[in-house]
């Protein structure tokens, strides 16, 4: 079937205004974070109902039309690169917390809710959602489990399929299933593992339920300068040889030290060939002394600074050069 018989099927089928077709239309659409490769659509559908998406897959499916599945876009694999004769079904307007429970620590949400606004949800319950990839701002549930995306307190807290207790999916020909339960291990083969990275090559989703952590009572993050990027690599494996699971650990060479530096002001040491940020968080008397041991190793290691946040908005600074 041609290209216009496609659109004016989907256009029969969906609202006018979820249907774009019209090259200046398209263009927003033609890569992700990886703009280094492009490609128009044939095709852009905004679908607003979980009905519009059964619809437009069982129309896809029917004529052998393929379909790329597009959350906020800042993905960094092509995972939503389109594809000149397919479908590119944007779920941008799937973005309402649906609910959080505070007595079993879940919250489901649709696939276009961003990642912070999650956390922020679940602020005045003293929960947060702990996978925070750098696009946390703008990123979406969604993309993030397409790409199990992690973030800085991955080393601690684990990726998204890490932190996921079930999706609402739809197959390519529109059939509704749920992987995953209230439980925290379902019966039968990990099919929830297996979704989660799978860049919306196996289903579509329309929901997610992610679990939620009590927000720790102290973090605070351990600067520290190196002269070289080896003893800065010493350090890491020091400091997990040494017992400690830090809530992030991360390592800046210097290139990278003078590109943050030209961008935002975040008081990194200006003559250090590599930095470390070292994360601890847990009950404040557990973290001092976290800080006091952490500190040693890295003296030990050849740290030339360091530097502990003392409050949140130092903390953040520390890891805006990050993110």
């Amino acid at each position: 079937m041609s290209e216009k018989n496609i659109i004016a099927l989907l256009r029969a089928q969906l609202p006018a205004h979820c249907v774009l077709s019209e090259p200046e239309e398209l263009r927003p659409y033609e890569c992700d974070g990886l703009s280094a490769y492009r490609q128009l659509p044939m095709v852009v559908v905004i679908p607003e109902t979980l009905e519009q998406v059964q619809q437009t897959l069982r129309l896809c499916a029917g004529h052998k039309v393929p379909v790329v599945a597009r959350g906020s876009g800042t993905g960094l694999s092509g995972g939503a690169l389109p594809l000149e004769s397919g479908v590119l079904l944007s779920l941008a307007k799937f973005n309402r917390i649906l609910d959080i429970d505070t007595a079993n620590r879940v919250a489901r949400v649709q696939p276009g809710v961003t990642n912070l606004s999650i956390s922020t949800a679940a602020a005045p319950h003293g929960l947060y959602y702990a996978p925070d990839p750098s696009s946390q701002i703008a990123c979406s549930i969604g993309g993030n489990v397409a790409e199990n995306a992690g973030g800085v307190h991955c080393l601690k807290y684990g990726l998204t399929t890490h932190n996921i207790q079930a999706l609402e999916v739809l197959t390519i020909d529109g059939e509704h299933l749920t992987i995953g339960g209230p439980a925290l291990d379902s019966p039968g083969y990990d099919l929830l593992a297996l979704l989660t990275g799978s860049e919306g090559l196996l289903a579509i989703i329309v929901e997610v339920t992610v679990k939620l952590l009590p927000r720790p009572e102290a973090a605070q993050v351990v600067l520290a300068a190196f002269d070289s990027v080896d003893a800065a690599g010493a350090a890491v494996t020091a400091t997990i040889a040494s017992g400690i699971i830090p809530a992030g650990l991360e390592l800046l060479d210097k290139p990278a030290i003078t590109a943050v530096r030209k961008f935002i002001r975040t008081g990194y040491p200006e003559n250090a060939s590599a930095i470390l940020l070292c994360e601890l968080d847990g009950a404040q008397e557990d973290v001092s002394t976290q800080i006091e041991h952490v500190s040693q190793v890295f003296r030990d290691s050849g740290a030339t600074e360091l530097k502990v946040s003392q409050n949140e908005s130092e903390r953040q600074l520390f890891w805006a050069g990050r993110k």
